[in-house]
């Protein structure tokens, strides 16, 4: 058991070490991750056992910028404003799939030529950020190697795939917005930004103020769990 623990740290001292050299950045794991456990199940006390932390933290090594990004409040930051979004779009994580049935059909864009395999009623929301529509299932699974457009129900039965989708959007698409929420929180451009990104069609400028506020108090609430500020820039859009 010696032999092993030292063989261990030995490991992780030689990838810290390439780390370092290469300047890249080590991602978040359970043990180093901003949000604990405990925290996690304080800002989601009532959440679907199907997003569970393990899932969560499972995904992290996917994006290993996300919440190791910049300070320690930064981190924390990012954190929350993710966490706040995930809050709002699945009712405070108990909703894993869209609950309007009668949306389902309209998610299939038939002009893309790969169309809808899976089924012209199969890409609706689904997971921490709801993904929806074929084109948005198929661009995640190509960049997560999973083949989300022939099965797009993976999103609601793995949970480390559930979450890996919700932060391939934050880090990897602007959405409705001007860049990227990882981009917004880490450039401290607000919390604003990042409604923008998810929904801002819908939610900025003036539109839908409770659906924005919602989001916006959510984030007040979950940096506070977290022990830091709103930071700078927008907090609302």
């Amino acid at each position: 058991m010696k032999l092993s623990r030292t063989l261990s740290l030995a490991a992780s001292a030689a990838v810290l070490s390439t780390l370092a050299i290469t300047g890249q950045t080590a991602p978040a794991s359970a043990a180093s991750f901003v949000v604990s456990e405990s925290q996690f199940n304080k800002m989601f006390p009532g959440r679907n056992p199907f997003y569970s932390y393990k899932g969560l933290t499972d995904a992290l090594s996917a994006f290993p910028k996300f919440a190791t990004t910049g300070n320690d409040a930064t981190r924390r930051r990012e954190a929350a404003a993710f966490l706040a979004n995930v809050s709002h779009e699945t009712g405070g994580l108990r909703y894993v799939v869209e609950q309007n049935t009668a949306n389902y059909p309209h998610y299939c864009d038939t002009s893309q030529p790969y169309g809808c395999p899976a089924g012209r009623s199969a890409y609706y929301g689904r997971g921490p950020l709801q993904l929806s529509w074929n084109f948005n299932y198929k661009a995640a699974g190509d960049a997560l190697h999973i083949d989300l457009l022939h099965d797009p129900y993976q999103v609601e039965k793995n949970p480390a795939t559930s979450w890996k989708t919700a932060l391939w959007f934050w880090n990897t698409q602007n959405g409705a917005g001007r860049m990227t929420p990882h981009d917004a929180i880490v450039n401290n451009k607000g919390f604003g930004e990042t409604i923008r990104s998810i929904n801002g069609a819908l939610e900025c400028d003036g539109r839908n103020p409770d659906q924005r506020n919602s989001r916006i108090n959510l984030y007040k609430q979950f940096v506070g769990v977290l022990g830091t500020d709103v930071g700078g820039g927008n907090i609302s859009c």
